[in-house]
């Protein structure tokens, strides 16, 4: 796609540093990050001494995992509320200090707001520069932007990033499908960055207008805000559709910056970047327990540089499993093979069967006619819990025989989830149009104590 013979890495002797002699530098920070929330951010000293602990107490990467304990949204937000604004994880600064303001979208509640300091919002820059500088970005390439630039942090670091490494950017955000396609056809963009969800509904809505994204410019496609983009099935249909690679990145808003999880073009999983955010994946129900190389397990990140409300062993409620043998591309960081999986929080019980949403969309994307959208609706029938899944359907299979697309779907849940699954076929156009993240579960079950 470039002409010009640029570096293979932004930063070779960071990516590509002995993986021993990385660790030794990051228990120095884990060290030294200890001991300035122990010292400065009340909210960490309380915490640790309900616990007993205290920063001298780690030693090894091993006692990182086995003494420190972790903390949880809900805190986060529970002490938001009792020190207002920011809590009392946030640290001192002045207001020249301070680059942004930015928070969670709040759809559960009370919005979580996060303040980032002037160098902190520098340092992330160099580190969202050298993550999409993996995936093949480089100062030739313009980006569309299929962002909502808002308080919340999608988006954001993807532009820093972008800028950092001299990209052209075209901010377009969060607007009219028909707009997006239309500026991909005239400005002829070689990068589209958006949640994987969006990328599905611009790819139907293309199709609906006779429009084949395989033969536009865009030959990379950046997605995150959501998870998703490492399933196979996902990855296949958008992939082929838009005849354009496809890079997952990306954790939570609480680990700005978060581009520290990104495949990179050698398709081999997401990269960890654990030099700047520290990863590890531990016992669902055990946070002082790591699961072992290549079994899945609970994330659980911490920064390792950022001041400005700093997170030490934060649960993000996702589940993954990582591995560390040699990625192609030469980078020494570990990987997650496949992403971040989904969230244990979101896990469905379906007559005592455990089913991932994830999973459902991955079989979802698996029926070829099939359209961007789809429902999961949980009901109560008497005393059993019943999943109705609603699939949207391709116009041009509309003269089709429905029943049998039905049939197939029933079948194919049947298959991979153990339980009957109901199925409904909904045309194009009536299950809501995804336009940033995807909401796809319903529970119409009454809350059980």
């Amino acid at each position: 796609m470039n002409s010009v013979n640029y570096k293979k890495y932004w930063n070779e002797e960071r990516e590509t540093l002995n993986p021993e002699v990385r660790n030794k530098l990051i228990l120095k920070r884990i060290k030294d990050q200890l001991e300035y929330v122990y010292n400065n951010l009340p909210f960490y000293r309380k915490h640790y001494d309900n616990h007993n602990f205290k920063p001298s107490d780690v030693k090894t990467l091993e006692d990182f995992t086995t003494k420190v304990p972790v903390i949880t949204k809900k805190m986060l937000v529970e002490d938001q509320k009792n020190n207002p604004i920011f809590g009392s994880y946030a640290g001192q600064f002045k207001p020249e200090e301070i680059a942004r303001i930015q928070g969670s979208s709040g759809t559960s509640g009370t919005p979580t707001f996060y303040q980032v300091s002037k160098d902190d919002w520098e340092r992330a820059a160099e580190m969202h520069a050298m993550a999409l500088w993996s995936t093949g970005l480089r100062p030739t390439d313009t980006i569309q932007f299929g962002f909502a630039f808002s308080m919340f942090f999608g988006g954001w670091g993807i532009l820093q990033g972008a800028e950092k490494l001299g990209a052209t950017i075209f901010p377009l955000g969060a607007t009219e499908s028909d707009k997006h396609l239309d500026l991909i056809e005239r400005l002829q963009p070689s990068t589209f960055v958006g949640t994987i969800s969006y990328c599905m509904h611009l790819l139907d809505k293309a199709r609906s207008r006779g429009i084949d994204l395989s033969q536009s410019s865009v030959k990379r496609i950046i997605a995150a805000g959501e998870t998703g983009a490492s399933l196979p099935n996902t990855r296949k249909i958008v992939t082929k559709g838009w005849g354009a690679s496809l890079f997952d990145t990306g954790s939570t808003s609480e680990m700005y910056p978060f581009m520290t999880n990104t495949s990179c073009e050698a398709q081999e999983g997401v990269h960890l970047y654990q030099d700047e955010v520290f990863t590890e994946i531990v016992n669902s129900e055990d946070p002082h327990s790591s699961m072992p190389m290549g079994e899945k397990g609970a994330v659980v990140y911490t920064h390792l540089w950022r001041n400005s409300q700093p997170m030490i062993r934060f649960w993000s409620g996702d589940e993954s499993y990582m591995t560390d043998e040699p990625c192609s591309c030469g980078r020494t960081y570990p990987r997650l093979p496949q992403g971040v999986l989904g969230r244990i929080d979101d896990m469905l019980i379906i007559r005592g069967v455990n089913i991932y949403p994830s999973a459902i969309e991955n079989a979802v994307r698996s029926l070829d006619w099939s359209g961007a959208e789809y429902q999961i609706i949980l009901d109560e029938k008497g005393s059993l819990d019943e999943m109705t899944i609603n699939i949207e359907y391709q116009n041009q299979y509309k003269n089709d025989n429905l029943q049998s697309f039905e049939g197939e779907a029933a079948k194919l849940f049947k298959n991979k989830f153990g339980v009957r699954v109901g199925v409904n076929l909904v045309e194009q156009g009536i299950i809501p149009e995804t336009v940033f993240k995807a909401r796809r579960v319903v529970d119409n079950r009454s809350k059980k104590s």
